[in-house]
């Protein structure tokens, strides 16, 4: 049988063969798609011709498409439904990546072709979209090395191809050290405080491993809710240890790990002429440079410190009342607390809630959404094959029926899959020779599974997530152009967080979720009284919250502003005390010896965030600006959606994304925006 990551898929769209792809696909795959792209980028810096923008740079945007679909392809299921094979196999065509990419990127014939169109910018008639691609294809061979030496260049790529490596185990040991720990609880007096949804939970995870009594692990639906309600502080001290030591020490451990790539991108930064990793990542961001990101985290972090430490205190004084004989707020009771005082003092608690929001409920309600802002439509195709049995495939098409995107999505936890929720692309936009390749997007999270006593229901935080998501993948299914490196999410890190963060909010808007939110027993819809306190406790601890933010901001440019002289003494070689003089000045809760952040913090050490988790609050200062439009001319005003589809989810990165917020809001954003909606003073 053919290679079916080598042929073309006969499927409408084009969509991918899962029923057909099988491991032993994927290393012949790789071989043969580097082998065209080699061949492909050999053609380009073979004409014989003058460089064009067209016979250059154009060129290059669309060599090497096959790898970029098997890779597509293989990196998501990676992430998504994982085996010990499919982490061979990564760890085996890592290496080959690194090396086409040195390929590409150090061919100084190449380099010295795009050069040439780079130095005839000014008199080109270049479109918008044109000038981005070569700007960013210059930018992208400098900042990959091209103006190094020889000796250099062979560096360069020897550091890259250990990295590339290290982040692969990195993630592995995460994925490893979070499957490894289980909390089994056979005695049913030690569930007291655990609601009917997670007691049913644990017993279900109970039977999938063939254990008796309930099992609680450390993946999102287990792990939050066992904190926020078992009224056991030994085991929720147990489950918060566990979760905050993964991958420090042991089998697992990343500490070496993690100062080890520290330092390879640091070296890698200083071989191209940047002080230190920051520096090299911001300069393709919209803040440009640290001081810029600095400036932020501070204008954030004065008022929203002494607010965070007034909250925790105020709770612990609750507490103490009630019983609690710490001292201080330990971080394994805080959730516990917290939930018990938003219970008493807003007369609303996560199980009250979570019978109203059934998954199947909140699918249809967020698609509606889409619907009501976009005119888009999703159309189920069950006939389309998927990777998982819980995967649901849909096409996405305009009101006048033109197809816009497959939209895949995944929503129950397994052991395959690593933890937390994210948006990704199997496919991009593309228009190869004119003829537009529409993107194959998906979005994975791990909500709680039905049981067989109660569909899946999520909890509002659930709720906010998928509309997260959701966000996301908006950016890339109505995404517009020909030039796959710049449409949809290819945009500046500190900019992608923009249009998820932006659907947050309907997550609190009364209007819509008077739409659907009903009981999935009575069919009742959700009391007005809910709905009230739900939006009065929005900004509940918000202070506090933003502060945790805050502080993995800080955390990760410490570990990416190392300068080599720090990195020889105390505390750069060790993680955990590098963590501590990082984090000391901004503590809301006590430090407790044997937890670590960093080991585990898969977003700046293999998720693509590294000197970039600050991204959130910047986009957060976007979005609160953004829905200020929203709410002063409707929440679901075709106008303003339409103006926000225009100007920035349909031009992805295909002009300077500063340019198009203004477009798209008339001023530039101010971080004031985001205090006022927060309400921290």
């Amino acid at each position: 049988m053919d290679n079916p990551l080598l042929v073309p898929s006969p499927l409408p769209f084009g969509a991918p063969r899962f029923d057909l792809i099988r491991p032993e696909h994927w290393m012949p795959a790789f071989r043969a798609a580097i082998a065209e792209g080699k061949a492909e980028a050999d053609a380009v810096a073979a004409t014989p011709d003058e460089p064009t923008f067209e016979n250059t740079v154009e060129a290059l945007e669309f060599a090497g498409q096959a790898l970029d679909r098997v890779s597509g392809l293989f990196f998501n299921l990676l992430e998504a439904e994982s085996d010990d094979r499919l982490q061979a196999l990564a760890e085996e065509v890592s290496p080959l990546l690194t090396e086409y990419d040195m390929y590409v990127s150090l061919n100084e014939t190449l380099f010295a072709r795009v050069k040439a169109v780079w130095e005839q910018r000014e008199t080109l008639s270049l479109a918008p979209d044109q000038r981005k691609l070569l700007e960013e294809s210059y930018k992208g061979f400098v900042r990959s090395g091209a103006l190094l030496s020889p000796e250099d260049k062979e560096t360069y790529a020897k550091l890259e191809e250990e990295l590339s490596l290290l982040e692969l185990k990195y993630g592995k040991n995460v994925l490893d050290a979070t499957n490894a720990f289980s909390l089994e609880i056979t005695d049913e007096a030690e569930l007291e405080g655990l609601p009917q949804y997670v007691r049913d939970l644990g017993a279900q995870t109970a039977r999938e491993k063939g254990r008796d009594g309930w099992v609680f692990d450390l993946t999102h639906p287990s792990y939050v809710p066992f904190l926020q309600f078992s009224a056991r502080a030994d085991l929720r001290e147990r489950m918060w240890r566990a979760y905050n030591a993964r991958a420090l020490g042991g089998a697992f451990d990343n500490r070496d790990i993690c100062l080890k790539i520290s330092d390879l991108r640091r070296r890698i930064a200083q071989l191209l002429g940047y002080a230190d990793w920051a520096a090299y990542a911001l300069e393709d961001r919209m803040a440009k440079d640290i001081t810029a990101v600095r400036q932020l985290l501070d204008a954030l972090m004065v008022p929203s410190l002494p607010a965070a430490r007034r909250e925790v205190a105020e709770l612990l004084a609750w507490a103490q009342e009630r019983g609690y004989a710490q001292a201080q707020m330990q971080p394994w009771d805080f959730a516990f607390w917290s939930e018990k005082y938003r219970a008493e003092h807003f007369a609303l608690s996560e199980e009250q809630l979570k019978p109203y929001f059934r998954l199947e409920d909140c699918i249809d309600a967020v698609f509606g959404l889409a619907t009501r802002l976009y005119g888009v439509q999703f159309v189920p195709r069950p006939d389309l094959p998927v990777y998982h049995p819980d995967v649901r495939v849909y096409d996405v098409q305009e009101a006048d029926g033109r197809h816009l995107a497959l939209f895949y999505a995944d929503f129950f936890p397994r052991p395959g899959k690593r933890g937390g929720a994210w948006m990704t692309n199997f496919r991009e936009l593309s228009a190869p020779g004119g003829v537009e390749q529409r993107p194959f997007v998906s979005i994975v999270t791990n909500f709680t599974r039905p049981t067989p006593d109660a569909p899946s229901l999520l909890t509002h935080d659930e709720l906010t997530t998928l509309l997260h998501e959701f966000g996301h993948a908006l950016h890339g299914m109505l995404a517009e152009g020909r030039y796959p490196s710049l449409t949809g999410t290819n945009v500046a890190r500190d900019f992608v967080e923009l249009p998820s963060q932006l659907m947050e909010n309907w997550a609190f808007e009364p209007q819509w979720l008077h739409t659907f939110a009903r009981h999935w027993q009575t069919g009742e819809p959700i009391p007005d009284a809910f709905v009230e306190r739900l939006v009065a406790a929005r900004n509940y601890h918000a202070a506090y919250f933003q502060v945790r933010q805050l502080r993995f901001g800080l955390l990760d440019l410490a570990w990416h502003t190392l300068r080599e002289e720090i990195r020889r003494s105390k505390p750069a070689n060790d993680v955990t005390a590098l963590e501590s003089a990082a984090l000391m000045d901004c503590a809301v809760l006590p430090d407790i010896p044997g937890s670590c952040i960093s080991t585990a913090f898969g977003h700046i050490f293999s998720g693509g965030y590294s000197a970039g988790y600050y991204s959130y609050k910047w986009a957060e200062v976007l979005e609160a600006d953004a829905f200020s439009l929203f709410r002063e001319k409707g929440i679901f005003s075709r106008e303003v959606a339409g103006s926000f589809r225009e100007n920035l989810l349909s031009k992805g990165g295909s002009e300077d994304e500063a340019l198009l917020y203004r477009r798209f809001r008339g001023h530039e954003p101010d971080p004031q925006a985001l205090l006022d909606k927060l309400e921290i003073h």
